[in-house]
């Protein structure tokens, strides 16, 4: 019997892409079959085994083929080329809730989705008591599902796709819902499976759950394994990838897989780099030509003090998207005041995505004294830190206040989630900083 859970050989997927879907039709309905599609190739072939017990986790940008190449081992899609095999019954955590009826109670839609994962209903019915408790919705577990919250919806889905006896389990993106209660369940349940021997491919953009839940990693890019091997490295590969200092062959003339490039900005170029941005004067806000701009920010606008452009220096980076956590980053922004202020003060906040506030600092706290800022005056402040925050997304916010006499601040302008970065771990810890704990433990002492 094969000690492997998965084989994959040279797989090629190919997707036919139109322009719209009259050009689809007009070349089903050719009489001399011309084409009017383009070919796209989803993956270029792609070649790996996983053995049994054996936990994978698949990371790249997005449309690198992670989602393709789960759905052709989950057997939704058949490759172009090349074979596949897999020994044992698959439970997908893929799109969840796919195939439910709004019309069905939730206990319906769990054999509903037995049934389309394979599973004979006795089996579903056995195993209904375990479902229902790891769902936790009470009464409305026996309610159709059109009358749930988004919540409630995921917690049925989930559990009716966990909770079977799979040999091989794969997850997209899965692991993060419901609320953090909840979430805390669902890696219970991972590890749990990872006890029993089942073999897992996980695939996520969270560096962190890689590194922390995974024995091995696969980099995808542009339809092509990059990298294959001990998490850490593949991160460090992803991290390159994600800097622009990484290359698959699909980049034509940047070169072959593992060769890095320097980056655009040396570290001498670094400080010119910066020394060019003070120097440049524009009343135009252009903070949307940066890469790491987040177009969805909240502007609170002045007519006195506006702030014009912001820079990032990482290292020997410019503005850059992705940063590690730990690294130290130069944090630059440009006021121009439009008006007088007396006592100008200078405000930073790094913020999760979900508005949590992780580190926020005025240029007052720091014990710097306010000079006037005159009509027409342009000011570039400078924010230094080691980001000492987790992996996940991040955002910035900028502000310009005035200090009054009586030591407190009015708000003249914000600038808030105007910038957005990814941070990639550097080591394992939880939580929202990294406080640099030292741990030792002592001989043990026999008495």
């Amino acid at each position: 019997m094969s000690d492997l859970a998965i084989s994959l050989r040279a797989v090629r997927k190919k997707y036919r892409l139109f322009n719209s879907p009259w050009e689809r039709l007009k070349e089903a309905l050719h009489p001399f079959r011309k084409h009017y599609h383009r070919e796209f190739w989803a993956l270029k072939g792609v070649s790996f085994e996983i053995p049994k017990g054996q936990t994978v986790g698949i990371i790249g940008r997005n449309g690198s083929g992670k989602s393709t190449l789960l759905q052709i081992v989950a057997g939704i899609l058949q490759p172009t080329s090349g074979s596949v095999t897999v020994n044992g019954r698959v439970a997908a955590l893929l799109e969840l809730g796919a195939g439910f009826n709004p019309e069905f109670t939730g206990r319906d839609n769990v054999i509903l989705n037995g049934a389309i994962m394979g599973v004979p209903r006795d089996e579903m019915v056995a195993r209904m008591p375990q479902i229902e408790a790891f769902a936790d919705i009470g009464e409305f577990f026996d309610q159709p599902v059109k009358t749930y919250s988004s919540g409630m919806f995921v917690r049925v889905a989930f559990a009716a796709a966990i909770n079977v006896e799979p040999d091989i389990l794969i997850v997209d993106e899965a692991l993060a819902v419901g609320d953090a209660k909840f979430q805390q369940q669902c890696f219970r349940k991972f590890k749990e499976f990872q006890r029993l021997g089942v073999t897992i491919i996980f695939v996520t953009h969270d560096a962190e759950s890689i590194v922390r839940l995974c024995q091995r990693a696969v980099l995808l890019n542009a339809g092509e394994v990059v990298t294959d091997g001990h998490p850490s490295t593949t991160i460090k590969h992803y991290i390159d990838l994600m800097e622009g200092r990484l290359f698959s062959s699909a980049d034509d003339s940047k070169g072959h897989p593992g060769t890095t490039y320097p980056d655009k900005a040396s570290m001498e170029g670094k400080e010119s780099a910066l020394e060019q941005f003070i120097a440049e004067q524009t009343s135009e806000d252009i903070c949307a030509k940066r890469r790491n701009y987040n177009p969805k920010e909240h502007h609170q606008r002045s007519p006195s003090v506006t702030i014009v452009d912001f820079l990032l220096l990482a290292g020997n980076r410019l503005d850059p998207t992705h940063i590690r956590s730990g690294e130290i980053v130069d944090i630059v922004f440009k006021v121009l005041f439009h008006d007088e202020v007396k006592q100008p003060c200078f405000g930073l906040s790094v913020k999760t995505q979900d508005g949590v506030t992780i580190y926020a600092l005025n240029s007052s706290w720091t014990g710097v004294e306010p000079r006037v800022a005159t009509s027409g005056e342009y000011r570039v402040v400078r924010f230094r830190t080691p980001m000492l925050v987790n992996s996940g997304h991040i955002f910035l916010d900028f502000g310009v206040d005035e200090a009054t006499t009586l030591g407190t601040y009015k708000n003249i302008t914000r600038r808030m989630a105007v910038v957005h970065i990814v941070v990639l771990p550097t080591c394992t810890f939880h939580g929202i900083a990294n406080l640099g704990t030292q741990f030792t433990e002592f001989p043990a002492v026999n008495t």
